[in-house]
């Protein structure tokens, strides 16, 4: 099959890379009073200055990667910030067509480059919220909370599984908890287990519902496995929107979930510490997120390891507008 040439990256985009001003940052910054960022769309960003960038395949990933200075070359100079370059669906294209043109080594280098901007916005809205929740600790220590934070402070508490569920101000104990759950997942991890759970982006539920991290759903919109196991009623692979809302849900599931308590356990114990977490240490709390258990966590780590994915844990978006990458079908 003949490949195709890579295009060249288009007029309005090449001038707003050459002349948008740095800290313009698309829509970004704190949220309004009252404003939770937990209830907002997760689909895209949404912003007018965001970029729309069809893409017909990897090539076109490739010349846009290069022209914004995301390349290995960069990575290995020391360069830990990101492009907000955001894939907006996967496509069965990748898993049909693309893997079997390109090396291992093109193939994880997509994957990662096209998750880790994803990784990484889902953690700055998770900081807006945690950097936000400092403030009103702050406030309620001080008996001077308004009637917007404490209903946006209820609001988290309850998207966040703490609580007694009755819309009330949450006691010192549960905000205590709440502390501990708004919190980010290190980027070495979810990269990690995006690669393990998704086969690299290959499985039919990456392509066909955006799912990168295997969490199951029951019910009418459940991907249903090949083999269902019995007993287990009606369930599946859940489906996203787009990639984005994938990675939201998934760190929504690690900082919830009582069976991922440890993992929170031991980014609690960093932070003690006056530490970062890492995703190394962090998925010793993982045993439980597969049947395999503790060869779950060593697969994990491997992963880790043989594609030197701890400097992830020290990178962040640069403040240009958000690019959307569009996929164009054939």
């Amino acid at each position: 099959m003949k490949l195709k040439t890579p295009r060249s990256l288009p007029a309005l985009l090449v001038l707003v890379l050459s002349c948008a001003p740095a800290g313009a940052e698309s829509g970004e910054g704190t949220p309004e009073e009252g404003e939770s960022h937990v209830a907002s769309s997760s689909s895209q960003e949404g912003s007018p200055d965001d970029i729309r960038y069809p893409i017909e395949g990897y090539q076109d990933m490739l010349v846009l990667f290069d022209s914004l200075g995301y390349t290995p070359e960069a990575w290995q100079a020391g360069i830990r910030e990101v492009p907000r370059v955001y894939l907006t669906g996967i496509g069965d294209r990748w898993r049909s067509q693309t893997v079997s043109e390109i090396t291992v080594e093109l193939k994880k280098r997509l994957f990662f480059r096209g998750l880790a901007p994803l990784v990484l916005r889902s953690n700055e809205l998770i900081l807006q919220d945690r950097e936000r929740l400092a403030r009103v600790r702050e406030a309620l220590a001080g008996g001077d909370l308004s009637p917007e934070s404490a209903a946006w402070l209820t609001g988290l508490a309850e998207h966040y599984g703490v609580g007694d569920g009755t819309g009330a101000s949450p006691t010192p104990e549960v905000l205590e908890q709440l502390w501990l759950r708004v919190d980010v997942i290190p980027p070495s991890l979810a990269l990690a287990q995006g690669a393990e759970e998704s086969g690299w982006a290959t499985s039919r539920f990456a392509g066909q519902g955006n799912a990168l991290f295997g969490q199951w759903t029951w019910g009418e919109h459940a991907m249903r496995p090949e083999n269902q196991r019995e007993g287990m009623g009606d369930y599946g692979v859940a489906a996203f929107e787009t990639p984005l809302e994938s990675v939201r849900a998934y760190m929504h599931n690690l900082n919830t979930h009582g069976a991922y308590e440890e993992l929170r356990a031991i980014r609690t114990t960093a932070r003690e510490a006056g530490a970062e977490p890492t995703g190394f240490d962090m998925s010793a709390g993982l045993s439980r997120y597969s049947e395999r258990g503790e060869d779950y966590v060593a697969s994990l780590r491997t992963i880790m390891r043989v594609n030197q994915l701890g400097p992830a844990d020290d990178a962040y978006l640069g403040p240009r507008p958000a690019i959307l990458l569009v996929a164009v079908e054939e």
